[in-house]
């Protein structure tokens, strides 16, 4: 399935609009994963263990729109949207991916 941030797909027109899809995925992170982060804020560098969390938060949701644009008969998502955000409190870290697009038709024009 074709999905895309563009509004259109060039070559392509669409036959049908279909629903608002969007799907969120909010992770906890353990301990050692905070640790380690907090290690890595004050010397630098990239924290893999997040990196995968939100990879995997990310292709997770992605798949959840698209089951939800087939089941409208559609082929192609439009204008997607892809938010990340934390949330904390209480010395616990939350990891929130958020995505919405359109869900289409489309056909070559």
């Amino acid at each position: 399935m074709l999905i895309t941030t563009a509004p259109f797909v060039e070559g392509y027109r669409i036959k049908r609009y279909g629903p608002l899809v969007c799907a969120e995925a909010v992770m906890g992170t353990n301990l050692f994963k905070d640790y380690f982060a907090k290690v890595r804020d004050v010397v630098g560098g990239r924290s893999g263990s997040f990196q995968n969390a939100l990879a995997d938060a990310r292709e997770s949701i992605l798949h959840e729109v698209q089951v939800q644009a087939k089941k409208a008969d559609c082929n192609a998502i439009i204008a997607i949207d892809i938010d990340y955000g934390e949330v904390s409190g209480s010395n616990k870290t939350m990891l929130m991916v958020a995505v919405q697009g359109t869900a289409v038709y489309i056909e070559p024009a």
